[in-house]
């Protein structure tokens, strides 16, 4: 699977692609991520199509942490906390948290990503 990937911040854009198998489901992050109204199929929607993943420093103190923004296909944002984790030999997404965008992040990355379309 070809995850596409597209870093957006003030300084720095670039676009590459992710090769991972899958995702790293259990009980644990699908219930914490359902918690907050999203389902497993819902996360998985945005990582089909162009995302913004931007670092998150402050929380990758055991492990490599990111955010992602993105809509599904029926248009609904999506912010998801992530990591990546090797099984068997495959990279995999492994979905830490996830929620509904806020009205100003839908909007950010609305911005971001007509911008991105411009070049």
């Amino acid at each position: 699977m070809a995850v596409q990937k597209c870093t957006l911040n003030k300084s720095v854009t670039a676009e590459t692609r992710m090769q991972v198998a899958g995702f790293d489901w259990d009980e644990g992050n699908r219930s914490k991520c359902q918690k907050h109204g999203v389902s497993p199929a819902a996360i998985e929607d945005i990582f089909r199509r162009p995302i913004a993943v931007l670092p998150d420093p402050l929380h990758s103190k055991s492990e490599e942490r990111f955010k992602a923004i993105g809509r599904t296909d029926e248009g609904r944002g999506i912010f998801v906390v992530f990591t990546f984790r090797t099984r068997r030999g495959k990279r995999l997404i492994r979905p830490i948290s996830a929620r509904r965008m806020h009205k100003r992040e839908m909007e950010d990355y609305e911005k971001e990503t007509a911008t991105l379309q411009k070049r």
